[in-house]
């Protein structure tokens, strides 16, 4: 079984899929080792195990409105495709999306995945309660009233228990717009950073990181806020675009400023469109916003290395959150995404060079995507790095849910190394 960019394959002795949670439950305690698996969009081993991989697509598939709370349930198989399309159709909405709809709920939670926007949290902060299956079995639900241990449990790795069950916050469904710009001048994106990605609900960049000017900047903007007249220097486009040159836009959500529903323009492209496979790899660093420039900078003079294993790079943004091992931590962020070619010995050659001249602006590596396990200081990234493995080593003394990615993170759990 592999991921779904099919650049590794799992090392699971076995694969079940329960068809319920009190069988999953089971599973579970009865394993020296387990692991869930959602859509497998994940480009590196924090979702493998060497004991049993549960996955969650048999598990009954829920989405449960709670009006007096304005809230959802969903169970923790669902796709963001089909949590949208339900709340749609009850006219609410969810505050941000992902790239793709098509990742799970609670996968995409618990590795602190994320949109754009520069006042718009990552898909973990509509997040109100979350379910989780135990190591001995035991079942638990846990919300905001529970202080810490929420804020630690939301942005888990799977290292606190198996996500059975999210309650998210909604809103009413709103109308957005969406308008891309070509050939924005580098000069002028960095001198005017700030206003750039503030220009609308959210914005993404997308470059190279070679020559003048930044190829296409995305502008996702709500119907309250004003047409873009002009955007630094860039050129509106005139045709439908794909964030890859070359590709047609007709898999992208509509573009050219037509008024359209929330859930078929935020996302980069339409639901109807599923990709069977990702022929690519990923990688993604978050830094605070005010070291953008700099930073991007320092990446710029990376690009003729960079550029030849390249599809293309995204830039994007986020708001803040108290989630314990959230890369957007109590701080206003930038995200510079890395869509690489499938070329994953060249890539990781060259992460090292990377995340070298990242360093110095607090660089947080997406917890899903490709980074080197070793060469970051976690508890110096992370404020609450050390409570995070201490709750963990709490609640999974034996390691059951551990892996070789997140002891290389965290430590081999003490009891493990007896």
């Amino acid at each position: 079984m592999k991921n779904w960019a099919g650049n590794f394959k799992y090392a699971s002795a076995d694969v079940v899929r329960p068809e319920s949670v009190d069988e999953l439950a089971q599973v579970v305690a009865r394993s020296s080792r387990v692991k869930a698996l959602g859509s497998r969009h994940s480009f590196n081993r924090v979702g493998d195990t060497d004991g049993v991989h549960v996955l969650l697509d048999a598990l009954p598939q829920h989405i449960a409105l709670a009006s007096e709370r304005q809230t959802v349930r969903v169970t923790g198989g669902v796709s963001y495709g089909a949590l949208c399309r339900a709340l749609q159709k009850s006219g609410l909405a969810i505050h941000n999306l992902a790239s793709l709809p098509h990742i799970s709920v609670a996968g995409a939670v618990q590795t602190g995945t994320h949109g754009s926007g520069v006042n718009n949290a990552s898909l973990a902060g509509a997040v109100e309660g979350i379910d989780l299956v135990r190591p001995s079995g035991e079942r638990v639900s846990l919300g905001r009233t529970d202080g810490e241990e929420f804020l630690g449990s939301v942005v888990g790795l799977g290292a606190l228990g198996i996500v059975t069950g999210l309650e998210l916050a909604v809103r009413p469904s709103f109308s957005m717009r969406q308008r891309v710009w070509e050939n924005l001048p580098w000069k002028r994106a960095l001198t005017d950073f700030a206003p750039l990605v503030s220009s609308a609900y959210s914005v993404s960049l997308f470059t190279d990181y070679l020559g003048d000017t930044i190829s296409q900047v995305w502008l996702k903007a709500l119907d309250s806020e004003p047409p873009v007249g002009e955007l630094f220097g860039a050129t509106a486009a005139t045709l439908p675009r794909h964030p890859l040159p070359g590709m047609s836009g007709e898999n992208c959500t509509v573009q050219m400023d037509e008024p359209g529903p929330w859930l078929d323009r935020l996302p980069h492209f339409r639901h109807e469109f599923t990709p069977s496979n990702g022929e690519e790899l990923q990688s993604e660093f978050i830094l605070p916003l005010e070291q953008a420039p700099a930073a991007i900078e320092a990446v710029r003079s990376l690009g003729h290395k960079l550029a030849p294993l390249l599809f293309v790079s995204e830039i994007r943004t986020g708001a803040a959150d108290e989630f314990w091992l959230s890369p957007f931590y109590r701080q206003q962020s930038v995200a510079l995404h890395f869509t690489w070619k499938p070329l994953q010995a060249q890539v990781e050659a060259l992460l090292p060079r990377l995340e070298e001249l990242l360093r110095p602006f607090g660089a947080r590596p997406h917890w899903g995507k490709l980074f080197t396990p070793g060469a970051h200081d976690w508890e110096s990234l992370y404020p609450r790095f050390a409570d995070f493995r201490s709750l963990a080593s709490a609640h999974d003394p034996q390691g059951k849910f551990r892996n070789g990615l997140l002891d290389t993170i965290f430590g081999v759990p003490a009891v493990s190394q007896r």
